[in-house]
């Protein structure tokens, strides 16, 4: 059983026991948080579809960490100017563990 389910405005795959990085979420380690916007469902080879919702449904997760990304380095060069400039950016990612997807 699997969803397709929308966490701070993205959408992600999720299976029950699986563990996922979402954008940065204003919870505390070891908080539950439930998300609603659950968009589809697939329930061994029975898929509902939402319009755009599935109304009743939801996914219990729970709030494993707070991580940092990979560096992502981020140059800028004028050739032939002497022109070149490099910074880098390090994203926030939440870590959650799935713990049930409810109809």
């Amino acid at each position: 059983m699997y969803a397709i389910v929308e966490i701070a405005g993205q959408q992600f795959k999720v299976e029950k026991d699986k563990k996922i990085f979402v954008h940065r979420l204003d919870k505390n380690e070891g908080d539950k948080v439930d998300f609603e916007q659950v968009l589809l469902v697939d329930n061994d080879g029975k898929v509902q579809i939402g319009a755009p919702v599935i109304a009743g449904a939801k996914v219990s997760t729970k709030v494993l960490g707070h991580v940092r990304g990979d560096k992502v380095i981020i140059f800028k060069k004028k050739r032939r100017k002497g022109y070149q400039k490099r910074s880098g950016h390090r994203q926030d990612f939440t870590q959650i563990e799935i713990e049930s997807i409810t109809l």
